[in-house]
């Protein structure tokens, strides 16, 4: 009986030492995403984060989570040697976060992370180690490559960035042409977002190295979303990339790659943001695309569409921390007037890059079916 008593004590306690939300795995390791290097920051097992700064001068110093910091800042202590420390009070999501410090009230980046382009600056990375991780390894496959182009813009009176991702075999088959699909960052982020946080090559080359997809070309250029500022996307006009997109860069893409230049082999798709550039633009040209994509973009309605004949498929994702039922509802009424079209839910993820890498992934399969 006294042993039973001993037993049932100890499982009251650790269940009350791991739902007041304290670090009891003593594992943490560099992030995948650090300096080379670089000890820190460093995360462990079960989803913490811990800081390492050194500001032997600073009085107050203070880590931000999350886009623009929106998850709250862990407060850093100083140590003797300089050194401020301190780990995140509770476990974050899985996947990719952006973060800055804030040292005596100036915003810095952590010297030992790698710096990646959101919240309309270059902010550091963090990476906590997902259970589906696998999916955007770096792997022992065939690799496709990802490439810089300069195409230029009369509109804008300038030569504008798009980066180009083409798969394994498109170096090989010199006769073969591809479908394409043209993939939009979110506000505050830029043409880089998608392979650099997103890790969009990646699941590309995993998926069709498992013959999980037919190979595509992905195209993604700059949004034009960073010229409206945060709370003011009410005044964002959508003309001016359009024609940059439509006008510009998909005919240079078509005279400078071997595409496939039809509608019906051309697909368009956004995160965030480039979800509502997504959704309007299809809207106004349903000529130019014939599969839509809106990754916590938004939604369709099925009045929003002129010609129903010349959609193939629309795919609507989410994070289950987001607004899930709205995508659901949305898709089921779409079902319901005859569309094509899918829903997914992100489990234990937001607003944020894990949820856009998993949807992508659902995504990908889908395009460009017969």
């Amino acid at each position: 009986m006294k042993q039973y008593l001993n037993v049932m004590l100890l499982v009251f306690f650790l269940s009350n030492y791991l739902c007041s939300g304290q670090i009891i795995v003593e594992d943490f390791k560099p992030s995948t995403v650090n300096q080379p290097g670089q000890e820190y920051p460093q995360v462990n097992s079960q989803g913490y984060a811990r800081f390492k700064i050194l500001a032997p001068e600073a009085q107050s110093v203070v880590v931000s989570l999350g886009l623009g910091g929106a998850k709250g800042g862990t407060v850093l202590t100083k140590g003797a040697n300089g050194f401020w420390t301190g780990t995140t009070a509770g476990v974050m999501d899985e996947g990719f976060h952006y973060y800055h410090v804030t040292v005596d009230g100036g915003v810095f980046n952590d010297p030992g992370a790698l710096n990646f382009y959101g919240s309309t600056r270059w902010e550091s990375g963090i990476e906590i180690p997902a259970y589906d991780q696998d999916f955007y390894a770096l792997k022992n496959v065939p690799h496709g490559t990802v490439q810089q182009i300069l195409f230029p813009s009369k509109s804008t009176n300038t030569s504008r960035r798009a980066y180009v991702y083409t798969p394994p075999s498109y170096s090989k088959e010199q006769s073969k042409r591809f479908p394409v699909l043209y993939l939009q960052h979110g506000w505050g982020e830029v043409e880089t977002a998608w392979s650099n946080q997103g890790r969009v090559n990646l699941i590309m080359d995993n998926l069709i190295a498992e013959g999980k997809i037919k190979p595509f070309i992905i195209v993604m250029t700059y949004g034009m979303t960073n010229e409206v500022k945060w709370g003011g996307m009410a005044s964002f006009k959508i003309e001016p990339f359009q024609t940059v997109l439509v006008d510009e860069l998909i005919p240079y893409v078509d005279s400078n790659f071997r595409t496939i230049n039809k509608q019906t082999h051309r697909a368009m798709g956004g995160l965030s943001m480039g979800g509502m550039e997504t959704k309007t633009i299809t809207i106004n040209k349903p000529e130019v695309f014939s599969h839509y994509a809106l990754l916590s973009g938004g939604t369709y309605k099925p009045e929003d569409i002129k010609d129903k004949s010349k959609v193939k498929l629309i795919f609507l994702s989410c994070g289950s921390k987001e607004r899930p039922e709205g995508v659901k509802n949305a898709v089921t009424s779409l079902k319901e007037s005859g569309y094509n079209a899918v829903s997914y839910v992100s489990e234990g993820t937001g607003h944020e890059f894990q949820t856009w890498r998993r949807s992508f992934k659902e995504l990908a399969p889908l395009l460009f079916k017969d």
